[in-house]
């Protein structure tokens, strides 16, 4: 694809991760944050984290079956966004919901399970957003930079479950999520599991003999 569309896609998809920001800060201008302000704000940095990763996901999957390689452009750039919305969901909670009450917080996360396992899924994306970085990529090497950026599947798992948990009575959004992070898990266990037969079924090739 030419640059200059990738350009303006860039334009697009910044547009689409930065929308629920800038409806969250319009929604606060204009007082309609709903009737629990917090609760509203907290879930929708939380969906939005969670579509985003889902989102970046979905990338690996596309490219390969449509044969849009141009599309990794826009993985590391979902990711960041996805973190970006974590960081801001987590520290609505601390701030807002907490008020900075270190004690109540620890309580939390380790008597609660849709908060602990919201913080794993939280935990887990941090250093995958520090290394997001091409310089990081070739300190750390390809493969140990691939093996750490697998986190980002317990990560999706993670957040789904606590999505899911924190749900009283209607589950049908965590389970479309679940759903859809499902079906990616699978894929990719698939493309693994036949790339190791592929890799047991190919000869290996015989030595060339040496001229004497």
């Amino acid at each position: 694809m030419k640059n200059k569309y990738i350009i303006w896609l860039k334009v697009f998809v910044w547009a689409v991760c930065l929308y629920t920001l800038a409806d969250l800060l319009y929604k606060f201008a204009t007082h309609d944050l709903s009737a629990n302000p917090i609760e509203y704000v907290t879930l929708e940095t939380g969906q939005t984290a969670l579509k985003l990763i889902v989102a970046s996901l979905a990338i690996t999957p596309l490219r390969k079956l449509t044969g849009l390689n141009w599309l990794i452009r826009f993985r590391r750039l979902l990711g960041l966004f996805a973190f970006f919305y974590a960081f801001l969901h987590f520290c609505i909670y601390i701030v807002l919901d907490k008020f900075f009450d270190w004690p109540e917080i620890v309580r939390d996360v380790t008597k609660r399970p849709f908060i602990t396992v919201g913080f794993l899924a939280f935990v887990l994306m941090i250093p995958l957003a520090v290394t997001s970085t091409a310089s990081a990529i070739r300190k750390m090497g390809g493969k140990n930079w691939s093996l750490l950026h697998r986190a980002i599947y317990i990560s999706a798992v993670a957040g789904v479950v606590h999505f899911w948990w924190k749900v009283k009575a209607d589950h049908s959004e965590p389970a479309v999520f679940a759903v859809i992070v499902a079906v990616l898990l699978v894929y990719r266990v698939a493309v693994w599991a036949r790339s190791r037969v592929v890799t047991r079924s190919t000869p290996t090739a015989k030595p060339a003999l040496v001229a004497e």
